[in-house]
């Protein structure tokens, strides 16, 4: 592993490296890296994540978003209560009937 004291800019070769870019690891001067959220990150990275955070960030995709988060809940209630009904038809006919409680092993004393 190269010390960063030997390295020079990914972007300017005859300038000396003082950073290195947490995400792409490339060593950059000065002029090439900033700190962002308390990291030192490159442009490229830095434009990388903004594009990221401004994607999740539009109207459409979060329109998008809750349209499918509501069609998930729908399909979950749907399939809760049809489960729901499956069991109980899977009962017995004599609880179905009342008759269930009027079994032998309640009367004994």
């Amino acid at each position: 592993m190269s010390t960063l004291a030997h390295q020079r800019c990914f972007h300017h070769a005859t300038r000396e490296a003082v950073a290195r870019c947490l995400q792409c690891r490339q060593f950059f001067c000065r002029e090439c890296v900033t700190e962002h959220a308390g990291r030192m990150v490159c442009a490229a990275c830095l434009r990388q994540a903004e594009r990221a955070v401004r994607l999740s960030e539009r109207p459409a995709v979060r329109r998008l978003l809750r349209a499918l988060q509501l069609c998930l809940g729908l399909v979950l209630t749907w399939l809760f209560f049809y489960w729901t009904g499956e069991a109980l038809l899977r009962l017995p006919s004599a609880f179905h009937d009342g008759t269930v409680w009027r079994g032998s092993w309640l009367n004994s004393p």
